[in-house]
């Protein structure tokens, strides 16, 4: 009896856990973790739709992970290595791609992207693109009357009329503008920042925090995007908030999503790229993320996106460029900055 005891006790436990296991795995192979920033998953974001619509087509659970902004999310992913938990990482934009393929945490995606298009078309076996848009200075058309017509004159006027910017060492959008203005001063790019120096209220580590600050009237202008103005056009009804057209042209941006290494032994993550090209993903961003959609829709734009600033030259270092220059741009930008 006393050996028979624990051997009763041994085999009921294996049968539990036999039992248990392959629940306990399904639930694994249920779940798909997106990395993204914060605006995306905001209440007010794409982040909501996009997971309901999912979650209706794989009866899965799709968990969202948010960090500030897209260069915080590559940051993120360097610091955790390998003890990552995403499947996908949604938010990088093509001046970090090589960067990003650096840290061996990516896998080809092979999915079909035939729906997927972009100015400057697109082919790239880790990266799918979700949305695109410009960088653009937006102001209060009630706080500022004669807006720049250039980066010239954004540099170069009143340092009465502030803008928020964002960093560049944890936003993509403060990145842009780096390559911005990298890309129409050249090696003159630090005499310029140490003029525009004296324009700029804060910097801030994302893209909310300084719209926020610009909408509560903290300053008149912010650096964004020039779709930024439909939203206040579609959802308040309002065109108060305008982007300046830049006559050297406005730096182009296109957001993108990768499968890691982690994400490529779950099937449902690929799912999820391909589901990321079509209506149900695509229909959401253009009034959502307020961005342009880079992949199927079936519906067209709402007529406000028509008003918006059409740049006369689109401006776009290539990833090689960006990687090969990023760190010394980036230190030339602070020794201004933190002055």
């Amino acid at each position: 009896m006393r050996a028979r005891g624990p051997t009763t006790i041994l085999t009921t436990g294996l049968a539990a856990m036999l039992l248990v296991q392959p629940a306990a795995a399904q639930d694994a192979k249920d779940k798909v973790t997106v990395y993204t920033y914060d605006s995306f998953t905001a209440e007010w974001g794409p982040g909501p739709l996009v997971e309901k619509a999912f979650e209706a087509e794989c009866a899965c659970d799709l968990e969202f992970v948010s960090v500030a902004d897209g260069v915080a999310l590559l940051n993120r992913l360097r610091l955790e290595g390998d003890a990552g938990k995403a499947d996908i990482v949604l938010g990088l934009d093509t001046n970090l791609v090589v960067d990003a393929k650096q840290t061996g945490l990516f896998a080809p995606h092979g999915i079909d992207t035939g729906d997927v298009s972009v100015p400057g078309g697109w082919d790239d076996e880790f990266f799918v693109p979700y949305d695109y848009g410009y960088f653009a200075v937006v102001y209060d058309g009630e706080a500022i009357q004669d807006p720049p017509a250039s980066l010239k004159a954004l540099v170069e006027g009143d340092s009465e009329d502030k803008i928020v910017i964002q960093d560049p060492r944890t936003s993509t959008p403060g990145l842009g503008l780096l390559l911005w203005v990298k890309s129409v001063y050249g090696e003159d790019a630090a005499a310029a920042w140490e003029k525009l120096a004296e324009r700029v209220l804060t910097v801030t580590p994302g893209w909310s925090e300084a719209y926020g600050l610009f909408t509560s009237g903290e300053a008149p202008m912010v650096l964004s995007y020039t779709t930024s103005p439909a939203y206040h056009m579609i959802a308040e009804d309002t065109d108060r908030y305008r982007a300046a057209a830049f006559a050297e042209g406005h730096y182009l941006q296109i957001e993108i999503a990768g499968l890691t290494q982690k994400g490529a032994e779950n099937p449902l993550a690929r799912a999820f790229l391909s589901f990321m090209t079509g209506p149900a993903f695509q229909d959401v961003i253009p009034e959502t993320n307020w961005m342009f959609p880079a992949g199927k829709t079936d519906k067209p734009l709402d007529p406000a996106f028509d008003k918006l600033v059409q740049p006369q030259e689109s401006l776009l270092f290539s990833p090689e460029e960006v990687a090969e220059n990023r760190d010394a741009w980036v230190d030339e930008w602070l020794a201004v900055m933190s002055r």
